[in-house]
């Protein structure tokens, strides 16, 4: 498709585009799109056509007419569909490879570090009772142990979160 022709036929179709999509009660950059889409795939395959002015009002009508049809079938929601009380995938995505990240960092823990940690990020919502009698160690040391643990845990995740050095 030569750039004469794109130049000759844009203000044509804004013209014919507009003139339609009123009418159906599309937009007329819809219909606009729509149109250059079929032209590029008629180029494809086809070649361009003979009388471009006269192809364009023709395929300008389809479309129209085309998108008419799909808006009698078309039906609104009553209400929003979208569940806003449930996180996106893209929220679902970020959530589970922080949980990847700081289990992975928890494993690279060192002495009795792994198996604390694991026990308090456990689903189960453990006790300190019950860490302590799982882990073999008593309640009272189980809070210094904890600070050592999360302090050893906050100084890796921050070397390897590190801010990004400037580009210059």
């Amino acid at each position: 498709m030569t750039h004469e022709m794109v130049d000759t036929l844009r203000p044509l179709l804004a013209a014919e585009a507009s003139a339609e999509a009123y009418a159906t009660g599309t937009e007329s950059g819809d219909l606009e799109q729509a149109v250059w889409l079929r032209l590029l795939e008629r180029l494809g395959t086809d070649g361009p056509p003979a009388d471009p002015a006269a192809w364009l009002r023709g395929a300008v009508r389809f479309e129209a007419r085309r998108a008419g049809r799909a808006a009698r079938f078309e039906r609104p929601y009553a209400s929003e569909p979208a569940d806003e009380t449930r996180p996106d995938p893209e929220q679902l995505a970020l959530g589970a490879a922080r949980r990847r990240a700081l289990h992975s960092a928890v494993r690279r823990l060192p002495g009795r570090c792994p198996r604390l940690m694991a026990a308090l990020l456990s689903p189960q919502d453990l006790t300190y009772r019950e860490i302590a009698r799982e882990l073999g160690i008593s309640q009272g040391s189980l809070g210094p142990e904890r600070s050592r643990c999360l302090g050893c845990l906050r100084r890796m995740l921050t070397s390897e979160v590190a801010a990004p050095e400037p580009r210059g």
